[in-house]
């Protein structure tokens, strides 16, 4: 996945600007200004906090798609301050402006979330929580005094209309829970306006909600659905028009789909629509998504898909064990041969980027030997290893906590009672990061993609990317790719390699990538090994001793097998 580094000038807090579709259909009496406020994530592979060094003025990942719709939404006379704590905190002042304040979040981000609340509650403001956070888990939160519980829909209209009748605290928390969602047809577009689209490592947009399938660990269908919904490919050109009519917009968008071909016919639809923009605009932005292995088998999507300048993609591959992943209920990984699978992605110029979890129930003394064996084989650059991690509302929860497999101790890596003895699953996971993410395997997988996907790429105009913010952003990313690893880093040789052949073959948007997470790669890696970074992306514990010194506790003891 390719982005370039953006310019770094702030948009200003309009606060009496909206977006231009507001749907709320509640009247309103009052004028209640409205703080939106995002929390900041824990580091993890994923984030890239690494790499911001390396950009002009990146200091976050992603923009909220979730607050920023909810900030769209609100009533057309309530004043929005939106507040991303990736980039800034929400200060003093902006709690004192606010009548209102709203949060969103995910399981990571429980501690940040937390702390959001208690310093509106010292403003003496109400708060509002919604998210997916707290819609798998409204216990979690009995500080908030109102839960949004769901998607947006008719809780949220119950929320507003509430706090147009008063903006006091309730005496006891109220909990509004979704009955009727607003269908994505009916959605607004998001306060893109609200946001420093130049502070974000990537853009993002939303077409479609829900995944068809049940996956035992993932959250998605409990919370989304299995039946996806999808906005229409006009508002999604809509969209694109005015995230570029902002300043320093993207370069890079990804699509935060549960799946991107969760319904085909409804992506092989839309994807002309998002080629006819591009070509009319000469190409101004690349995509990225995530989607289900199986999309392999759909080569007239992935064609499209390539026209339209799709150069990312996560996939959910978990394990290269095919009985592991007919345990977990994702056999539609095995639909076709895993490595064909990623070739034929490859050749239509997509880089993988993939999920993998170790501590599954299927795991044996040779998992170590057979993801080290996949990784090479596969190719793919970037892995995100995690240990596994029990979410509410997932068959994999209900399962562990019928069989008292569940564990609360905050010392622990995970949250799951492994079969396997905890200190080998832990060892495992640190060898298995330390083998993908070691430079000369790193950088060698990346050398391979200059030939096997970079160049498999469409071509596009110049044109639409010579922006002042483009040319900086990319000027500063090569000086700085030059000092900090060709000059200063002690994995430059291997980086040299790779680049060298990336710049024979004009590869020049494939090499400033490959800089850019490979550097990210290679430190958070060194910090997990030190014991600074957690084993799971979802895992919201404190680090507060080295990996290697925790032991299981002892009431898990009589769960698990001895270390031997």
């Amino acid at each position: 996945m390719i982005a370039r580094p953006v310019g770094a000038q702030v948009a200003p807090q309009r606060e009496e600007m909206r977006g231009p579709i507001v749907r709320c259909p509640v009247p309103v009496k009052n004028r209640r200004r409205v703080l939106c406020v995002f929390p900041s994530y824990v580091p993890a592979f994923g984030t890239f906090q690494h790499a911001y060094r390396l950009m002009y003025g990146v200091k976050a990942f992603m923009p909220p798609q979730g607050l920023l719709l909810i900030a769209a939404y609100m009533p057309e006379g309530w004043p929005v301050r939106f507040v991303d704590e990736n980039i800034k905190p929400a200060t003093e002042a902006d709690f004192a402006w606010a009548d209102i304040v709203l949060v969103t979040g995910m399981h990571i981000q429980v501690e940040q979330i937390r702390d959001i609340q208690r310093r509106a509650r010292a403003a003496g403001k109400v708060t509002v929580l919604g998210g997916p956070s707290v819609s798998a888990s409204p216990e979690m939160y009995p500080d908030y005094d109102y839960l949004h519980v769901g998607e947006m829909g008719d809780a949220t209209d119950a929320i507003v209309a509430s706090l147009d009748a008063s903006v006091a605290p309730p005496a006891r928390q109220v909990v509004a829970r979704t009955s009727e969602r607003l269908p994505l047809t009916d959605f607004p577009i998001p306060a893109y306006d609200r946001i420093p689209f130049g502070r974000y490592l990537l853009g993002t947009m939303q077409f479609s909600s829900g995944c068809p399938y049940l996956c035992e660990f993932c959250d998605i269908p409990g919370l989304y659905g299995r039946q996806p919904r999808m906005k229409t490919p006009q508002q999604i050109v809509a969209e694109l028009d005015y995230i570029f009519s902002q300043p320093n917009p993207p370069s890079t968008i990804y699509f935060v789909d549960d799946n991107f071909i969760g319904n085909r016919k409804a992506a092989k639809e839309m994807l002309p629509h998002l080629i006819e923009w591009q070509k009319r605009h000469s190409y101004p932005v690349m995509f990225a998504c995530e989607a289900t292995l199986n999309i392999a088998k759909q080569t007239d999507i992935l064609e499209l898909m390539r026209e339209a300048a799709f150069v990312g993609m996560f996939v959910g591959i978990e394990t290269p064990e095919a009985d592991a992943l007919d345990a977990m209920r994702k056999g539609h990984n095995n639909a076709v041969p895993m490595l064909d699978s990623i070739r034929t992605l490859n050749r239509y110029g997509i880089e993988i980027t993939s999920g993998i979890i170790l501590g599954l129930d299927t795991d044996t003394p040779d998992t170590e030997r057979r993801l080290k064996d996949f990784i090479e084989l596969s190719n793919i650059p970037m892995l995100t290893i995690n240990l596994l991690q029990a979410l509410p509302k997932t068959p994999l929860w209900d399962r562990l906590k019928q069989a008292d497999r569940l564990s609360e101790d905050e010392a622990r890596e995970s949250n799951v009672v492994f079969l396997r003895p905890y200190d080998e699953v832990v060892a495992m996971w640190r060898r298995s990061i330390a083998y993908a993410n070691d430079p000369e395997n790193l950088f060698a997988r990346f050398d391979y993609q200059v030939e096997a996907t970079y160049v498999n790429r469409k071509v596009t105009p110049a044109k639409g990317k010579l922006t002042f913010s483009n040319l900086r952003g990319g000027l500063v990313l090569m000086w700085r790719t030059l000092l900090y690893i060709c000059l200063l880093s002690d994995f430059r040789k291997p980086f040299w390699r790779m680049a060298k052949h990336a710049l024979r073959r004009g590869q020049i948007d494939g090499l400033l990538g490959a800089a850019f997470m490979g550097y990210h790669l290679i430190h958070f890696t060194r910090e997990a090994l030190r014991g600074d970074q957690n084993a799971s992306y979802y895992s919201a514990k404190k680090r507060t001793t080295a990996m290697a010194a925790v032991k299981p506790p002892a009431a898990s003891k009589a769960k698990e097998p001895a270390a031997a």
